[in-house]
């Protein structure tokens, strides 16, 4: 009995210090209530997959659509992200009937990513038939519209809930656990879709895309039913709100604040130019099947997930936030390193390597920046603290997309015409410009934030030092 319990106490001790939700359940909030809620992580993480990576590659490369089209298209819901902090105040000042402030929000943005996949084959098959590309490029921008406002909408109100049910001790861990399942529902997603899309067809499309809005409409009922217990009270309308532009002012005051908000922002954009291209460049350049490619997704979300381990452990040390954020940028460089070589010696597993290095070094960046946005909320300014590192972020990385797509269109053209040299004139040289347009801004990136290094570290929080959750984390 000695040596089992002290194999427990090890096991114990092991998951403690490898998962910092391991112990986001108690008494008030069981670990299976809390799991189920998880589920409408799972949703947002497989409308993701599908938006970001197996969709992108689809229309490129299959039904022969313009990436600079297919990266707008892919923009459009990021452009709604700037807008979550508004959602989550409506949120909490909502009024229903039924006493929910929470639930109708999520029920909201259910029924947009049900339409929006609901849609979304049908439209991309017009989109792909000459006769029809005016009705199918409505159709589409609707439907990647709904499908992103509605898992923004979703997933702001559904983190709200969260932080409302779980006891304010477990607050941290029990957000850090919806996260993960985040991460673990894009890459599960990932190798189903990929599997089921071997072998592309039309057919397969829709039936895979409106299997994916029925299981969000599953999921997101399965996490919402019985969570939120109906109340009578009556949100005050007479809490006093200063004015927002009078708080930004204020914030963004500070020259490290400003610094820093521009940090992320070149960051984001950097780590986000190649996220409709990533996909495209393994089928057309290395020939990869859709499956192959979309587990280039799976591969990112798996270095995201290691990425977010590890900071766990460096916080834990006290390591400074903005030097896990410069580890992030510097594995990020030798990560688009790797996806252009991958090209000229042709190994997919140089690709699928690259892929999870760049979510490794997206994971150090993020949550870096993230903790160093909470460092400078004082005064109950968190929360535009941390809308305006969403907001940044989203909106620069929207941006990067966009301009990502025309940028590969715009110099392959030029190449394939040999309007740079025999040497150039191939169809990687479109791609290959966009990674190193990457590299450049990530090289930037460095110069702005270096100075924030080892900057107001004992304004850190000591709880944020000591151990680290993800209270609110808008991505």
């Amino acid at each position: 009995m000695t040596r089992i319990a002290r194999l427990s106490s090890n096991w114990s001790r092991v998951a403690l210090t490898w998962l910092p939700f391991a112990d986001a359940a108690g008494d008030h909030l069981p670990l299976s209530r809390l799991l189920r809620l998880a589920l409408f992580q799972v949703s947002v993480g497989m409308t993701m997959v599908l938006l970001n990576g197996t969709l992108n590659r689809v229309m490129i490369v299959e039904l022969g659509t313009p990436a600079w089209l297919v990266a707008l298209l892919i923009a459009l819901p990021l452009l709604f992200a700037p807008f979550r902090a508004l959602i989550g105040h409506r949120s909490d000042t909502h009024r229903s009937v039924l006493g929910w402030r929470r639930v109708p929000y999520i029920w909201l943005g259910t029924m947009m990513q049900f339409g929006g996949l609901a849609i979304m084959p049908f439209a991309l098959l017009l989109l792909g038939r000459e006769g029809d590309f005016a009705l199918g490029l409505c159709a589409s921008a609707l439907a990647f519209l709904l499908a992103g406002a509605g898992l923004h909408t979703t997933q702001t109100a559904g983190l709200a809930l969260a932080t409302d049910i779980a006891p304010e001790d477990k607050r941290p861990r029990a957000v850090a656990l919806l996260y993960v399942m985040l991460l673990a529902g894009m890459m599960l997603s990932a190798l189903v879709v990929g599997s089921l899309l071997l072998e592309f067809s039309p057919t397969r499309l829709v039936q895979v895309i409106q299997g994916a809005a029925v299981l969000t409409l599953a999921l997101n009922v399965t996490a919402l039913w019985k969570q939120e217990a109906r109340s009578a009270a009556v949100v005050a309308q007479d809490t006093p709100r200063p004015p927002f532009a009078e708080v930004w002012q204020h914030f963004t005051a500070e020259r490290q604040t400003r610094r820093l908000l521009v940090a992320i922002g070149l960051g984001a954009a950097a780590f986000a130019m190649q996220d409709a291209l990533l996909e495209p460049y393994g089928g057309e350049i290395l020939g990869l099947s859709v499956g192959a490619t979309t587990g280039l997704t799976a591969a990112w979300a798996f270095g995201t997930l290691t990425g977010f381990a590890l900071t766990v452990r460096k916080l834990d040390r006290g390591t400074d936030p903005m030097r896990i954020a410069g580890s992030g940028v510097a594995t990020g460089i030798a990560a688009f390193l790797l996806v252009i070589f991958a090209a000229p010696f042709g190994s997919p597993t140089l690709l699928a390597i690259g892929a999870a290095t760049i979510g490794f070094g997206g994971g150090l960046f993020s949550v870096g920046t993230l903790l160093a946005a909470m460092a400078l909320a004082q005064g109950g300014t968190s929360g535009i603290a941390l809308g305006a590192w969403g907001a940044v972020q989203a909106s620069c990385a929207g941006l990067a997309i966009a301009l990502g797509g025309i940028m590969r269109d715009l110099v392959s053209r030029l190449a394939v015409a040999d309007g740079l040299g025999a040497t150039l004139a191939d169809r990687a040289t479109g791609y290959t410009t966009v990674y190193l347009v990457e590299i450049i801004l990530l090289l930037a990136t460095l110069v702005v934030a270096g100075p924030l290094v080892g900057r107001d570290r004992n304004h850190v929080p000591e709880q944020n030092a000591a151990r680290f959750g993800l209270t609110e984390f808008p991505t």
